[in-house]
């Protein structure tokens, strides 16, 4: 019985002694990930994680449900898409053709009002609510300086940052993407309760605006600039610029560092469904109209889509770009194989989000599995 109780208070001493560690070691953020993420069995984020953070509601008002097209669901899915989707964890595979539903299909107890996070398409909607701050007046244009919003950006290289830089991932910080180490920064950004003060503490070490490096504080920090910029928070900039006028079905939810800094995590975290995703895309493909209403600016859309850099031909603006059998696709991604693809000669738009996008871990690369979803549509769509 001694042992047990000596047993007990040595590690109740150990557990305090390690906690105590970390608040010094400014670590303590692993604290959280450890009691949101490694004790609930996921070795990174996860699709339903954002029950277990702090968020933010953004709100819908006159929801307005996608058609089904003529043929909505009249072909199955194929044997090979049938097997990716199983294999990789597909909770949610969209088809809209003509701007109507032609196919859809939800799996492992999903259904098409179910909120998942998108992970890094929030990317887009962030390079999105740069162009409206630009058509609205807050900003300049794409050449307007980070340093006029964020003051520990005016030093050395950082001067010649400019907000286009960071829609375009070419910041020249040291962020690190990394998402499995524990102590990276893209970790520490994700569990930290002041992001603001983890995106301040980048440094600008190779020249701006040069090439492009997938950095996803480039994005936070933008996220800080249109905050700064227009007045607002950015959950309520996205909520009267894109979710509100877009006819939304459903309120989404847009995860915060913290109650008390309510600050977005911008480069990621927005749940929503697979339906109402899709409207983003079809946004772009409409060159920044909705319903005859031009909601963005068709330059910026239209720059959004193109690549800036030759030796990049990937990325244009916070928006994937990618050429298959002479079709030309842009697209949002996340990190776990969350996509909404466009080929806008087409007039089509394939959604799919899941567990995992196979095997393959690497970051900032065309991973297999976006072949197949694209591949399988068009053999679905050609029947």
């Amino acid at each position: 019985m001694t042992f047990i109780k000596n047993l007990i208070k040595w590690l109740a001493v150990a557990i305090i002694s390690l906690i105590a560690v970390l608040y010094i070691t400014d670590t303590d953020y692993l604290i959280k990930a450890v009691r949101t993420i490694y004790l609930k069995g996921h070795k990174t984020a996860y699709l339903e994680d954002y029950k277990e953070m702090d968020n933010r509601v953004v709100e819908t008002n006159t929801p307005i449900p996608w058609p089904n097209h003529t043929d909505y669901n009249s072909i199955k899915e194929t044997e090979t898409l049938s097997k990716v989707n199983s294999e990789n964890g597909t909770i949610a595979y969209v088809i809209i053709k003509n701007d109507s539903i032609w196919f859809e299909n939800y799996y492992d107890g999903f259904n098409e009002n179910s909120q998942t996070n998108s992970f890094s398409m929030a990317k887009s909607y962030v390079s999105g609510l740069l162009g409206k701050a630009i058509q609205d007046g807050y900003i300049k244009s794409l050449d307007q300086p980070v340093c006029d919003f964020l003051p520990d950006f005016c030093d050395g290289l950082a001067e010649k940052m400019t907000v286009g830089d960071l829609a375009s991932m070419a910041s020249g910080t040291n962020w690190d993407e990394a998402y499995y180490s524990p102590l990276s920064i893209t970790t520490r950004a994700y569990f930290d309760d002041d992001l603001a003060k983890v995106t301040n503490s980048l440094k600008v070490v190779n020249t701006p605006g040069q090439s492009f490096k997938y950095a996803s504080g480039d994005t936070q920090m933008l996220a800080m600039v249109i905050e700064k910029a227009t007045g607002k928070k950015l959950y309520n900039y996205l909520t009267e610029s894109f979710w509100k006028p877009l006819n939304s079905e459903n309120p989404t939810l847009w995860q915060v560092d913290s109650d008390s800094h309510d600050l977005v995590k911008a480069y990621c975290c927005i749940a929503s469904n697979a339906k109402d995703f899709a409207r983003f895309g079809k946004l772009y493909k409409d060159h920044g109209k909705w319903n005859g209403k031009q909601i963005l600016d068709s330059t910026f859309v239209a720059k959004s889509i193109t690549p800036r850099f030759k030796n990049s031909p990937e990325y244009g603006y916070g928006w994937w770009l990618k050429t298959m059998n002479d079709k030309h696709f842009f697209m949002m991604r996340g990190h776990l194989g969350q996509y909404v693809i466009v080929e806008p000669n087409d007039n089509v738009i394939i959604v799919r989000l899941g567990h995992s996008k196979g095997p393959v871990k690497t970051v900032a690369t065309f991973t297999d599995d976006i072949s197949v979803y694209i591949n399988e549509a068009y053999k679905m769509l050609e029947k």
